[in-house]
């Protein structure tokens, strides 16, 4: 690191390789989705309401976390926020917040096609962004196979809410 009065150099070298610490934080957070959406389709009644409840807001803190990442990744991507991460950061903010609302509205079906949206996003964009330079390197091995437990247990709880 370069430190001078017009400002700070960075020169790092990042790896392809997924970091072990990555794997156990990346695929950690989606063993609820997959847990809660078992549940939900198992417990059934009320017990069964509250699986899907809990595993739609679980998605959507998730998805809101996803979106302050892409943020703070902006801040260090040489020559400055993208607009690309920039978009890509409100859409899923907007996603994301608006599955929070659809849940607290009891419209279930409605927050789980959001969340369906934004982690779709996700799976598809974060790869390109880091190809891009605008997320990390292992975003690209890590993200398409991470996103789609999320996405089918939002799917498989989607199924479940339109058949009641």
């Amino acid at each position: 690191m370069q430190d001078d009065p017009t400002g700070r150099t960075l020169t790092i070298h990042e790896s392809r390789a997924v970091p072990w610490l990555s794997v156990a934080l990346g695929f950690g957070p989606m063993l609820p989705f997959v847990a809660g959406a078992a549940a939900s389709w198992t417990l059934g009644g009320e017990p069964g309401e509250a699986a899907v409840t809990l595993t739609l807001l679980w998605a959507c803190a998730i998805l809101l976390f996803f979106s302050g990442v892409r943020r703070g990744v902006s801040f260090r991507t040489e020559g400055g926020a993208t607009v690309m991460q920039i978009t890509t950061m409100l859409a899923l903010f907007v996603l994301g917040f608006g599955a929070l609302l659809a849940v607290a509205l009891s419209r279930t079906g409605l927050a789980a096609g959001l969340l369906i949206a934004g982690y779709g996003a996700v799976a598809l964009l974060d790869p390109v962004a880091a190809r891009r330079g605008e997320a990390p390197l292992f975003f690209a091995r890590l993200r398409p196979v991470q996103m789609p437990l999320a996405i089918a247990s939002l799917a498989a709880i989607l199924v479940l809410v339109a058949r009641a």
